[in-house]
């Protein structure tokens, strides 16, 4: 071999890897390929993981606009699919390579991947544009599930039902909003805790689909759910949407739709306005989880605190839609929880919310009683219409010795009577996970972590003698705030067997398909961790008790901790909790 001839070999040793293959049985149109049913299989991962294949198919949806998931979604033609409803006819080509478009017929050689779950085809060697065909007929889909839906992995599907909207939490950091067959209620509110529980959970979450919006980039701008956009309208929890179609996807360990086009929404859980006073001037108690209220130094410094907001204007913001939730329903008194444990100096964090709500309101005060915990229970109530009658007391025994969040109680009038109620507002011990040891780590029965803590924490407030109000001149007790349970757990057995019912559920009860009054939603399951339980003589004196659907069903971007600007005047999302609200004849 002569040097031209070498050096002629060589350049094809460079060159001919990135030249295009053409006029080979791989890219030529129409020639033998294997069919992409055979790829994908029956089973959940592809037999042909690792091989290279040639498949010729539609592009049904493009995903390598940028922020996208680098590739697109290939489809068998209909005449040419397999017929065995066990297989999927589609599959996601990984590639950056601009060629083809939407209804385009593509040849493509690459070989076969599993991607967490995922068939794709990847290290692409070559895509071959054969023509223009119409796009497969999307299959049908409806929740909840009956079989698997790998059968239809990356296929065009499209829901005849509504969906509705069960989750929302991660709409501002993902785009995506979790759907379900109907609204989802927390087992351990309908059921005792248990396997029945635990089990009803696991389904309520392998039977949903979450609505993406193609693209794999954190923090979306704009928002992308609703089309008009995130502002003065919103996606609450509990609404519905309609027309969904488009690819059915697998990423993230979640089955869900990257939409063809944007689905109808609709508003079937609209913002309702506070409850109105009722006829009669009854006492109008109302309790709200406030989502840890740290004021800095109270002057508008030391920002960021360990928990709340993380500035001064976040401070102000928090604080603002607070006293819009507050006042909204005119309550006498507030039972509140998550308030900062700073004392009660002019600069406390309930003396700054006391001045905020006006100059009617005052606030409880038990100095070197409340604890070692950051956060820490309170009452305020309106000077003008009711007054605090004696002693406030803390519950300072078993549980809440050296630790927890001591419940708070003190007995009030109104201004124009004689007769007291005795308000006791506790916050039991959360469900988070942090630090659980032996009986407090999750038993798998539907009451999460810690449930043995807040059991002893419920005996401990049953048996406190200043549970009773005792005197002549006393209506009763209402224990009113966040036990952080559900109404069939533990904690409201005990106080159940000691008298004390939850008149929410009373006059609103829940059952495993209607929960109208909650005032939580944990992934996607709605129930109520908030209660006002009335004492057996109180009982017949309570003349209404709901929530307010204020904030539980609101995006977790709409809160006050981010700066997605909405309407300063709102109340919508002060808190992750929603206030519960009764009204008691004194």
């Amino acid at each position: 071999m002569n040097s031209e001839t070498r050096w002629y070999s060589f350049l094809c040793f460079l060159i001919l890897p990135f030249l295009p293959l053409v006029a080979t049985a791989e890219s030529a149109c129409g020639k033998p390929a294997t069919p992409i049913s055979e790829v994908q299989g029956t089973g959940p991962a592809s037999l042909l993981a690792g091989k290279a294949v040639t498949v010729e198919g539609i592009l049904t949806q493009d995903s390598r606009s940028e922020g996208g998931f680098g590739g697109f979604y290939l489809q068998q033609a209909d005449h040419e699919t397999d017929n065995n409803p066990a297989t999927s006819e589609a599959l996601f080509v990984y590639t950056d390579r601009d060629i083809g478009k939407p209804g385009m017929r593509l040849r493509v050689t690459g070989k076969v991947k599993e991607y967490h779950g995922l068939t794709e085809l990847v290290a692409i060697r070559s895509i071959r544009i054969c023509g223009r065909e119409a796009l497969p007929a999307p299959s049908p889909l409806a929740l909840p599930w009956t079989r698997d839906p790998e059968h239809l992995e990356n296929m065009r599907v499209t829901f005849r039902q509504p969906l509705t909207v069960v989750d929302n939490y991660n709409l501002g950091r993902y785009g995506e909003l979790a759907l379900a067959a109907a609204d989802q209620v927390q087992p351990t509110e309908y059921l005792p805790p248990g396997d029945d529980a635990h089990r009803a959970s696991i389904r309520n979450r392998q039977n949903r689909v979450l609505l993406d919006d193609n693209q794999s980039t954190r923090n979306p701008s704009p928002i992308p759910w609703p089309p008009g956009g995130l502002s003065s309208t919103t996606v609450r929890s509990g609404d519905q949407i309609e027309r969904l179609e488009g690819v059915l996807d697998f990423r993230f360990d979640a089955w869900r739709i990257q939409p063809a086009r944007a689905p109808v929404f609709l508003a079937t859980n609209p913002r309702d306005p506070a409850p109105a006073p009722l006829p009669g001037d009854p006492v109008r108690i109302m309790a709200l989880n406030l989502g840890n209220f740290f004021n800095g130094d109270g002057r508008g410094g030391q920002f960021p605190t360990s928990r709340g907001a993380e500035t001064s204007t976040g401070f102000q913001r928090q604080q603002q839609r607070l006293v819009q939730t507050l006042l909204a329903p005119d309550p006498d008194i507030l039972a509140l929880t998550e308030l900062e444990n700073d004392g009660y100096g002019p600069h406390s964090a309930i003396a700054s919310l006391a001045e905020a709500l006006g100059n009617q309101w005052r606030f409880v005060s038990t100095p070197g009683q409340d604890g070692n915990d950051e956060i820490r229970t309170g009452l305020l109530y309106r000077s003008d219409r009711v007054s605090a009658i004696g002693l406030p007391e803390r519950l300072a025994s078993g549980p809440f010795r050296s630790g927890g969040r001591p419940p708070l109680a003190q007995d009030f009038a109104r201004l124009d009577g004689d007769t007291t109620v005795r308000v006791i507002v506790p916050h039991l011990k959360s469900k988070s996970c942090r630090g659980a040891r032996g009986d407090d780590r999750d038993q798998a029965d539907g009451q999460g972590c810690y449930a043995s803590r807040r059991n002893a924490e419920a005996q401990a407030l049953a048996g406190w003698p200043g549970v009773d109000a005792g005197g002549p001149e006393s209506a009763g007790t209402l224990i009113i705030g966040d036990l952080n349970s559900y109404a069939r757990e533990q904690p409201l057995r005990v106080l159940a067997r000691a008298g004390f019912v939850s008149m929410v559920h009373h006059f609103h009860p829940c059952d495993e398909t209607s929960c109208r009054h909650y005032t939580y939603r944990y992934r996607g399951e709605k129930g109520s961790l908030d209660y006002a339980l009335a004492s057996e003589t109180l009982k017949p004196r309570v003349v209404g008790a709901r929530s307010w659907l204020v904030n539980a069903d609101e995006p977790r971007v709409l809160g006050y901790q981010s700066e997605h600007t909405v309407d300063a005047q709102w109340p919508w999302r002060s808190s992750d909790h929603n206030p519960v609200i009764v009204d008691v004849e004194l």
